[in-house]
């Protein structure tokens, strides 16, 4: 069984100069992102910009994720969408793709209740049969999972393994990890304190531009360096600060572009593009810090 833990690459959705999926970029920042000691990714997430990408480009990422994660590291694909019809045929497509487990939003934009949520998320892991995450992320769903609501979806949902936290209440690491899920917060700056509040490992944007920041914390963490650890953190927090200031998706894509050496597009409307000048002002900033390496070695192969 699959350990759900550790160090969770958000990865980006690399596209080519048409707008279009760039499947070889792609698999080229996974297996960068594999060889540098990720523990694991959160596919076609809010970094992979996932409600803007069709059910094929969904499906196809999750494809190809289960086939380079196989046996080397946890892959769990996001299947959130506008309607619950939707996010079932992704979460049935994971399935059969063979991921290890699927990660969800609840519904959005019409106010869901609480027994609207569970529905969905019956329906989700039904066409599935893998383990769930919720995705807690309420500044975009307008739905925060308080520890009652958790409560309620976790007696009433199968499968339940775990939830990505991304909201303000810190307290609920370690009331959602009293309740028997795996909690990985959502803030990459946060990193060490989640782990020390009782979560079991952190997913975010920013770490798949350099995971080894945050392998390195995680490492350090584990053998009983926290001093080791909290330098990490530092570093780490440097591209998180960038991501705050120019977009998460623009500056992951602008900074993987640099250090995996290809061309990972801009983001798809209406997400923001950077002008040449923010890019510029972003790299050298990153630069500057000692934050990005410079191109690492090309894992696509020769058409």
């Amino acid at each position: 069984m699959t350990e759900f833990k550790g160090v969770v690459a958000a990865i980006i959705t690399p596209f080519d100069a048409d707008g279009e999926f760039n499947e070889a970029v792609f698999r080229h920042v996974m297996e960068s992102n594999i060889q540098s000691g990720v523990d694991g990714f959160w596919i076609s997430g809010g970094t992979g910009e996932s409600v803007l990408l069709t059910e094929e480009e969904n499906i196809r990422i999750a494809q190809i994720s289960a086939e380079l994660c196989r046996g080397r590291a946890a892959s769990i694909v996001h299947v959130g969408a506008l309607t619950t019809g939707s996010s079932a045929r992704m979460a049935r497509a994971a399935g059969e793709a063979g991921a290890d487990a699927i990660a969800c939003v609840p519904p959005f934009f019409y106010h869901p209740t609480d027994q609207a949520i569970i529905d969905h998320y019956r329906a989700v892991v039904d066409a599935s049969g893998l383990p769930l995450f919720i995705y807690n992320q309420p500044k975009y769903t307008g739905v925060e999972f308080t520890a009652p609501l958790m409560e309620k979806v976790v007696r009433d949902v199968p499968m339940v393994a775990g939830v990505k936290h991304s909201a303000p209440d810190f307290n609920n690491i370690r009331r959602f990890r009293d309740m028997g899920l795996a909690v990985f917060t959502g803030s990459g700056s946060l990193f060490l304190s989640a782990l020390m509040t009782g979560a079991v490992g952190v997913v975010d944007g920013p770490l798949t531009v350099e995971p080894e920041l945050w392998v390195g914390a995680y490492r350090a963490y584990q053998r009983g360096d926290i001093t080791g650890a909290q330098e990490f953190q530092c570093r780490a927090n440097v591209l998180i600060d960038l991501a705050a200031r120019y977009g998460m998706q623009a500056t992951c894509k602008a900074l993987s572009s640099v250090v995996f050496g290809q061309d990972c597009g801009d983001p798809r409307l209406p997400i923001p593009s950077l002008s040449a000048e923010e890019k510029s002002d972003l790299i050298g900033a990153a630069q500057a810090a000692g934050v990005i390496r410079t191109p690492q070695p090309t894992f696509v192969e020769d058409e």
